[in-house]
């Protein structure tokens, strides 16, 4: 899927590889346009930043030191985190303040709703007693 005039791409969570980090920034360069690419990362993707890094060295962009001299990852670890990729928390970029409004709001449509179940109950339950009563 080509999406046009992407120009920006955000990883929140670090690719397991070099060829799925190159897919997902590609998304940026589409038709010969420029773009470009954060990505987050934790001491825990350490053993696969240096795959990428050298990716992105031989495209030409500037890459820090201490990503160069990383320790090149064994064959047997990458499988396993192809295989297993990390687990994390989850990430919410909505604002807090946000879901406040939203959990207050389902709250309330939540209290309606068995408001007025309890009124049809009511009801019904009230012409049954006439209908009983005659």
């Amino acid at each position: 899927i080509d999406f046009k005039g992407v120009n920006m791409v955000i990883n929140y969570d670090l690719p397991t590889s070099a060829v799925e980090y190159i897919h997902r920034i590609g998304r940026t360069g589409r038709a010969g346009h420029t773009g470009k690419a954060v990505t987050f990362f934790t001491e825990d993707d350490k053993p696969l930043l240096r795959s990428i890094a050298s990716v992105i060295q031989r495209a030409g962009c500037p890459v820090p030191d201490y990503l160069k001299h990383l320790p090149k990852l064994q064959s047997k670890q990458k499988k396993k985190f192809i295989k297993k990729p990390l687990t994390r928390e989850s990430i919410c970029t909505t604002p807090r303040c946000f879901l406040k409004k939203a959990k207050r709001k389902t709250k309330t449509t939540k209290e309606s709703i068995k408001e007025k179940k309890k009124v049809k109950e009511n009801k019904s339950g009230s012409k049954l007693q006439t209908v009983s009563e005659s």
